[in-house]
């Protein structure tokens, strides 16, 4: 029994969508025989008026579009509307109580009001979720781009590195190749000729008092000479004024040997000497070699008359900006080649970073060039 009457329920509603469809289809004036027909019919298999507003929202689920217009479902749920309620009619001739019929239609009415509430929200929420959708799309695309552009700056950054290394071990090697030849050419030569004279002296010390006089005078100056070049190797590695009365003296030190070494003129100037003091160790010895590397490449490559060394305090850094008024050179070419001489460029870039701070290099062919070094104020290191 019960699968009899599921089964007039399923050929029902069947019945009803083809309907209901042929309806919506159809022009506003057409009569509603079909309506009546499926009332009587609905009244036959024994269906109430719940059933039927049950069996219209599952009909208007599937023939209203969700993505339509407000204005356009609208026009489609007042048509359905007319076809439901003229298939209600048999129906509501059976009932005693117009009352009654009046309850269960309103409570029909509230069910289609919400389902039509419940389609504009699921068409408003497909929206959203189109937009979002889009978003996260778009999103994916620029995480793509941007971790290219992280991997080619890794690539790039470890082609420098390994570059970097390879430099950095040529100069290490000439380094001390050229310590080994100072040492030998100038120190040890100048002990052996000590030796000699300490040998001839020896063998004389009863002899001849003026010749003796002689040699000890010559064998004072090779020791004052040998212990004056020795102060010069320790003051090229690590000059101890630095340490001890900090970065300002140490660099007027070196300017004055610079001149006097080259004859190439040097203007020093400190503004702020005061915030100069607050730099530490590392951020002294950093812009120390800085200036004594951009010094070097002038004599050896610029052909400059006039070199000028500022420093002063900008905001919460210290700038130091080196000029010269010789050649210049391709900046690129020498930051990023591969010869052994473009070290020193590469080197004072790495010292600068290595303390947070940034180094530029402005050259103007012919016109001179610009090193200028930037520290901030501070332990900005990790």
């Amino acid at each position: 029994m019960k699968q009899h009457v599921k089964a007039d329920l399923i050929s029902f509603s069947r019945g009803y969508l083809s309907a209901l469809r042929k309806h919506m289809d159809q022009n506003p004036r057409v009569k509603l025989n079909s309506a009546d027909r499926l009332g009587r019919k609905a009244l036959r298999i024994g269906l109430e008026t719940l059933d039927l507003a049950r069996i219209h929202q599952e009909a208007l689920v599937v023939l209203v579009p969700t993505n339509s217009s407000a204005q356009t479902m609208e026009k489609m749920l007042d048509r359905a509307e007319g076809f439901f309620m003229e298939v209600l009619v048999p129906i509501e001739r059976t009932h005693a109580s117009a009352t009654e019929i009046k309850k269960e239609l309103n409570h029909a009415s509230e069910m289609l009001d919400e389902q039509y509430t419940e389609l504009a929200d699921m068409n408003k929420k497909l929206e959203r979720e189109i937009e979002q959708r889009k978003a996260m799309e778009e999103a994916l695309k620029k995480s793509k781009q941007h971790y290219n552009m992280l991997l080619g700056q890794s690539q790039e950054m470890q082609a420098r590195l390994k570059r970097l290394s390879h430099q950095v071990l040529l100069a290490q090697e000439e380094e001390r190749q050229k310590i080994s030849r100072e040492l030998h050419d100038e120190i040890a030569q100048a002990l052996t000729a000590i030796h000699v004279n300490l040998a001839a002296l020896k063998a004389k010390a009863t002899v001849n008092t003026k010749d003796l006089k002689k040699r000890i005078s010559t064998t004072e100056r090779l020791v004052a000479k040998s212990v004056e070049r020795v102060h010069e190797f320790a003051f090229e590695l690590r000059p101890s004024l630095l340490d001890d009365l900090g970065l300002i003296p140490a660099l007027s030190s070196h300017i004055k040997g610079f001149k006097d070494r080259t004859g190439i003129r040097v203007h020093f100037a400190v503004r702020d000497a005061g915030s100069v003091k607050r730099l530490d160790s590392l951020e002294r010895t950093v812009l120390y070699r800085i200036a004594q590397e951009a010094l070097m490449n002038v004599d050896k490559h610029s052909e400059a008359s006039l070199v000028e060394v500022n420093i002063r305090r900008v905001r919460k850094s210290i700038c130091m900006e080196i000029v010269d008024d010789g050649r210049s050179f391709d900046t690129k070419r020498f930051l990023f080649g591969m010869r052994k001489k473009h070290l020193g460029l590469i080197g004072m870039q790495e010292r600068a970073e290595m303390v947070g701070g940034t180094l530029t290099i402005e050259a103007v062919p012919d016109k001179g060039t610009k090193i200028r070094t930037q520290i901030p104020l501070g332990d900005k290191r990790r």
